[in-house]
């Protein structure tokens, strides 16, 4: 088990990685407070990498050159082991590659590397997808973190908000059957800040499919004068989903996208689907995400 994970540290701050999924399971503050959903029957996971597809495919399927391949919502990479490439007091490194095993079901070269750097105020994610193959890359890539909601035992989850770093008043995006609506429905947030409850997540994830913010910080107000915090800023990411089960579940998902399920209705070639990165040959793609946290 040893192999499986690794911690990095710095001034008291703490980050485990799993080598399944390069999938990063806890981070904690200087007083040990875990900010990271520990799974359970709610949802499995903690914070899986989201590739080579964000969301669902129409009948879990993608089409190429007139072949048919099986993929599934999200893609494999958080149920693939990664490689360790580095393993540091304070950064690791982890790499995926195609192999025969990810050709059967996307049949193109790739190296997917995550690197994950913790210092004193929180942790930055560095993701970078190579084509190492002869033909134009079609990708799409997600963080999808899972926080715990609420971060404060005794808190009551409407406490709490998302507050943004501009305005977003741009119509958001919606799901149906794990498909992008062609409608989309007015902005649940209220200038730079959405109140957080179960309700927003009946019809399942928010999608800000024209994001103008790169940051959103993530706390309890309302009258709450102090407590904890976390700060996610992202870079080439364009888009953003927020989800939660709206079941009760503990946890509050912020996840920075390049790329989304696809359009109900939408029936062509995988390379033709909307949302999608296309990376020449010999070329790469670098993304990135920074989760802050502190104390008020």
């Amino acid at each position: 088990m040893i192999d499986e994970t690794h911690s990095i540290r710095a001034r008291g701050m703490m980050a485990t990685i799993k080598a399944q999924g390069a999938e990063m399971c806890s981070l904690k503050d200087q007083d040990g407070l875990e900010f990271i959903w520990q799974a359970g029957p709610a949802w499995p996971r903690h914070a899986p990498l989201l590739f080579p597809i964000v969301g669902r495919l129409a009948n879990d399927e993608l089409r190429h050159r007139g072949k048919t391949y099986r993929m599934t919502q999200h893609g494999f990479a958080r149920d693939s082991r990664f490689a360790w490439a580095e393993r540091g007091e304070s950064r690791c490194t982890l790499v995926l590659g195609d192999s025969e095993p990810t050709r059967a079901l996307y049949p193109f070269a790739f190296r997917l590397t995550a690197t994950y750097t913790l210092d004193d105020a929180g942790l930055d994610l560095a993701l970078t997808i190579a084509n190492t193959g002869a033909e134009t890359l079609p990708a799409s890539l997600g963080g999808h973190p899972a926080f715990n909601w609420p971060l404060q035992p005794g808190l009551s989850k409407a406490s709490y908000a998302l507050t943004f770093a501009e305005e977003e008043s741009s119509p958001v995006c919606r799901l149906d059957k794990g498909l992008l609506r062609a409608a989309t429905e007015p902005s649940p947030v209220r200038g730079t800040v959405l109140p957080l409850s179960e309700s927003l997540f009946t019809d399942d994830a928010i999608i800000f499919e024209c994001i103008n913010s790169n940051s959103v910080r993530y706390a309890a107000g309302q009258g709450v004068s102090s407590g904890p915090w976390l700060k996610m800023s992202w870079r080439g990411f364009r888009e953003l989903g927020v989800w939660s089960r709206p079941s009760g579940a503990p946890f509050l998902c912020i996840e920075p996208w390049r790329g989304y399920a696809s359009p109900a209705g939408f029936d062509g070639e995988f390379s033709d689907k909307p949302g999608l990165m296309h990376i020449a040959a010999g070329a790469e793609r670098q993304l990135s995400f920074r989760i802050e946290v502190g104390s008020s």
